[in-house]
């Protein structure tokens, strides 16, 4: 019978992003997401146990993040996935602070240029919010496309971050101004 994992948790509020649940194992952090009030489907060989002393890294590191005082995270990683995630997911971590790219540039970035169809279901099953930054994504045209904790909160990492970036246009006068002042961010270069 094989010996079962622990996978250490807790919960922590954001007053930037809201609710968020972390996770680790002895290998690193596995799991930061926008918490929704369930733990995720435990792996048959994993046993989950609530303990912010062993997320307390972690939660540092986010707190300092969101006050603005970190722009590049420390904390060891944990990443599960496939071969083509994994590189999807670290071509994430190489975007700097306050930059973005497009899909496409991580597609090329991976040496996949026309998988960036594939980078965009990636970066959805990104296990790592916010620390490997998917929130740098943009479309093509430099606007905000889907993002797991929603476009708002998408916004409020990259507004947090100061990038560039450039709201939909929508059908009133105003929402032309603000896309004015947010112009597109020009493509990253690994």
């Amino acid at each position: 019978m094989p010996e079962l994992r622990t996978v250490y948790f807790a919960r922590i509020d954001s007053l930037v992003v809201g609710p968020l649940l972390l996770a680790a194992t002895a290998k690193g952090l596995r799991c930061v997401q926008f918490y929704k009030g369930k733990l995720p489907p435990t792996g048959k060989d994993e046993t989950w146990i609530e303990s912010p002393e062993h997320l307390r890294p972690g939660i540092l590191e986010l707190e300092s993040y969101f006050r603005g005082e970190l722009r590049a995270f420390t904390c060891e990683l944990d990443l599960v996935g496939t071969q083509f995630q994994k590189d999807c997911w670290q071509a994430l971590l190489r975007i700097p602070y306050g930059q973005t790219c497009s899909y496409a540039d991580i597609a090329s970035a991976i040496s996949r240029p026309t998988a960036f169809r594939a980078v965009g279901q990636a970066n959805h099953d990104n296990p790592i919010a916010i620390i490997v930054p998917c929130h740098r994504v943009l479309g093509a045209d430099g606007t905000l496309t889907g993002y797991g904790g929603g476009l708002s909160t998408k916004e409020k990492l990259l507004r947090l971050e100061g990038a560039k970036f450039r709201l939909k246009a929508r059908p009133s006068a105003t929402a032309k101004v603000d896309n004015l002042a947010n112009p597109p961010q020009a493509s990253f270069s690994y």
